[in-house]
């Protein structure tokens, strides 16, 4: 099992860490030591500026290599909601210098998982979600504002690695990210669904 992971999906994202907008999807990958599914996330000791990023997970469902954007959605056996946990101040460090961000995005327990759920079609279009941190609205987003759909990412994936049944694809945030603390409370709704929650410790 493997997590994909897209970077400035949405506009206003990209603005409010003042980067460029993507003309094509920006692939980064955690190793599925990432994974977590819990709902707990241990704060981790190297950071100490740790961010959320609230996005809307596809769970891929057969074996995809390459795929075509007319049939990509075929592919995908669920769709849920996750957090990438960022260790902000490291990515910064690491993008200053022009080196990987792995050590900011791919540690332990940085890829938050909460309950998978039926995917739709119409979700590609179609679907809101957002994050609320200890009661407040912290990020709202929708499925239509994304630069680049479904089909797009899943396509373009599969043209550079094999996509497998459970493989994960998470397809960014929009704008609202910020950092967390101990004791710190997320809660993540998809349509108004609860299908997140995690804790901070």
């Amino acid at each position: 099992m493997k997590i994909i992971c897209i970077g400035r999906n949405y506009i206003d994202h990209a603005k409010e860490l003042n980067n460029p907008v993507p003309k094509s999807p920006l692939i980064f990958m955690k190793p599925s030591t990432a994974l977590n599914k819990s709902k707990e996330m241990p704060y981790p000791s190297f950071t100490d500026n740790l961010h959320y990023e609230l996005e809307v997970v596809l769970r891929i469902g057969k074996h995809a290599s390459p795929v075509s954007k007319e049939d990509a959605l075929s592919y995908v056996s669920g769709i849920g909601l996750g957090i990438d946990f960022t260790a902000r101040d490291i990515q910064s460090r690491c993008k200053e210098k022009g080196h990987p961000w792995e050590k900011a995005k791919a540690f332990d327990n940085s890829a938050s998982l909460g309950s998978i759920v039926e995917f739709k079609r119409e979700y590609e279009k179609d679907l809101e979600f957002h994050l609320m941190l200890n009661g407040d609205k912290v990020q709202l987003g929708y499925t239509k504002d994304m630069i680049f759909d479904f089909s797009t990412l899943i396509s373009y994936s599969s043209q550079y690695f094999t996509l497998e049944e459970n493989d994960l694809i998470y397809t960014g945030t929009p704008a609202g990210v910020g950092s967390v603390k101990k004791g710190d409370k997320l809660i993540g709704y998809f349509n108004e669904k609860n299908l997140l929650e995690v804790s901070i410790i």
